[in-house]
């Protein structure tokens, strides 16, 4: 039986036109991609802003001044925001779960968002093998002694996963190696950055909010072409 307010064809006709659209959004709705997750790895607390290690969360908060949004919402033990970059929705996050622990909030954020790790992700991290200045993006690949990269690549299960790894190692010259200079550890990790060491990563921070973009308007390949330049001294 129809319903009482279908009084003639054309009444009919735009009924039938209705559900057929409906069911059509709910073949298609499938098909349809999330949004793509940038997410800085750090250190939650005033006492790591500005620390080697924090890096991840810099480039974070560069991207967001860049379009225009604040990293304020909490979502999956993650501060986030949302924005747009290249007509793709995109969240941002900072994870709250500290660095060792950071696998847990991106396993969170790609289950909330049904995202694919391999496609519709990006980690942001800092790396000691490659000298303050540069930046590298890998579409895969080991932690390489990173803790948060490992608790990443564990949450996961997989090391399928876009990566921009920046720079904080320290280029020693070689007669400081010769003389048995070795690279820093821990400690130069979570100690604050000297001014002129942030002088030099303020340039790079804007560098990883081109290449983020480049990543969304025209693919990784593209964006490694550009950015992936040997610099010397890095170790990787």
């Amino acid at each position: 039986m129809l319903p009482e307010d279908v009084g003639s064809h054309d009444d009919l006709d735009e009924l039938i036109g209705s559900i057929a659209l409906q069911g059509f959004d709910l073949i298609t709705s499938g098909n349809r991609r999330g949004p793509f997750l940038v997410i800085g790895l750090g250190n939650p607390g005033l006492e790591y802003l500005w620390t080697p290690h924090n890096v991840g969360f810099m480039a974070i908060d560069r991207i967001a001044q860049q379009e225009g949004v604040a990293v304020q919402n909490r979502r999956c033990r993650a501060t986030t925001a949302t924005c747009r970059i290249a007509g793709r929705e995109v969240v941002l996050a900072k994870p709250e779960t500290f660095m060792n622990r950071s696998g847990e909030a991106v396993a969170a954020l790609v289950r909330e968002f049904e995202a694919d790790p391999a496609r519709d992700l990006l980690v942001i991290q800092d790396e000691l093998d490659l000298v303050l200045g540069s930046l590298k993006i890998r579409e895969r690949g080991s932690p390489a002694g990173h803790n948060g990269a490992r608790s990443v690549t564990g949450a996961l299960g997989s090391q399928e996963w876009l990566r921009i790894r920046i720079g904080v190692g320290l280029n020693l010259p070689p007669e400081a190696i010769a003389a048995g200079g070795r690279r820093p550890g821990r400690d130069y990790l979570l100690s604050p950055m000297r001014k002129a060491d942030l002088t030099v990563l303020d340039e790079v921070l804007d560098r990883v909010a081109t290449a983020t973009r480049r990543i969304l308007s025209d693919g990784p390949a593209a964006a490694m072409n550009e950015f992936n330049r040997k610099d010397l001294g890095n170790r990787d």
